[in-house]
């Protein structure tokens, strides 16, 4: 009997530490599909704001009229709560009729892809954020400023940055707008496009002119063929683009829609 009763107190544990354990998973796997699945929420750091320019046609010609200095437009971007809860927080991103409206961080530790893994309260996230690396300026001053976020199934991050393949979508849609404390920076995108996956910003030296300008010609007509190209884009070495990359299911291979400056705007 004694025996017996060992047996199945040995079966009894045994049954306890699988329930456990089945209880353990499924405790990981719901605490992860929150993770995966949450949205990021702009709406307590952004205002409602003026939708993005739809057209670049000319104002036609008026006589010139003295106006009385106006005040600076408010920035829609409350930078300081942004920043209050992250200080790597840089600009800020929308792309309209997607779903990118996020914070871009730049790392200030030597970590330059720290943001690749983590999101905006600096734990680990495997959305990431959207960011740029230190090889660029944190003011979009750079000739090509290069943006990263992850293609998510889920939605989030540059996922629907592959909207761009559409050429109908791409014809809709020409502009995407960054904001940074004190100024609102409006892009026109003039190139949507599979590239290698080669790093652009070691790759190119665009502080020569001559290097800029073959990248521009190649930019404004790319040999792939999953490509879209606005005509009648110029776009010149005294433009600064931004370049916004993600992955396209393959290593070899990113996605890259790219927009030059057209205006910015001076913000209180």
């Amino acid at each position: 009997m004694d025996q017996q009763n060992k047996k199945n107190t040995g079966k009894k544990c045994l049954l306890f530490f699988l329930i456990l354990l089945m209880v353990l998973i499924v405790a990981a796997l719901i605490w992860y599909g929150i993770r995966y699945f949450s949205r990021f929420d702009p709406s307590p750091y952004k205002a409602e704001t003026a939708d993005t320019p739809t057209s670049t046609e000319a104002e036609p010609e008026t006589e010139p009229v003295s106006e009385p200095e106006t005040e600076l437009p408010p920035n829609p971007i409350d930078f300081d709560a942004l920043m209050e809860k992250n200080p790597d927080v840089c600009a800020w991103i929308t792309v309209p009729n997607t779903n990118i409206d996020y914070p871009i961080l730049q790392s200030s530790d030597a970590n330059d892809d720290f943001y690749l893994n983590h999101g905006l309260d600096g734990q680990w996230d495997g959305n990431g954020s959207i960011y740029i690396q230190r090889l660029n300026n944190n003011q979009f001053l750079d000739r090509n400023t290069v943006i990263y976020g992850h293609n998510m199934l889920n939605g989030s991050m540059f996922r629907t940055l592959h909207y761009f393949r559409d050429p109908d979508f791409f014809n809709a849609n020409e502009f995407f707008t960054i904001y940074l404390p004190g100024h609102i920076l409006t892009y026109r995108i003039f190139s949507a496009y599979r590239y290698d996956n080669r790093h652009i910003l070691r790759s190119f030296d665009f502080s020569d002119t001559e290097v800029y300008r073959d990248y521009l010609n190649f930019a404004t007509n790319p040999t792939s063929l999953i490509r879209n190209v606005r005509e009648g884009v110029e776009v010149t070495t005294d433009d600064r683009i931004v370049t916004l990359s993600t992955c396209i299911g393959s290593q070899a291979y990113r996605y890259l829609v790219q927009g030059v400056l057209i205006d910015d705007q001076p913000t209180t």
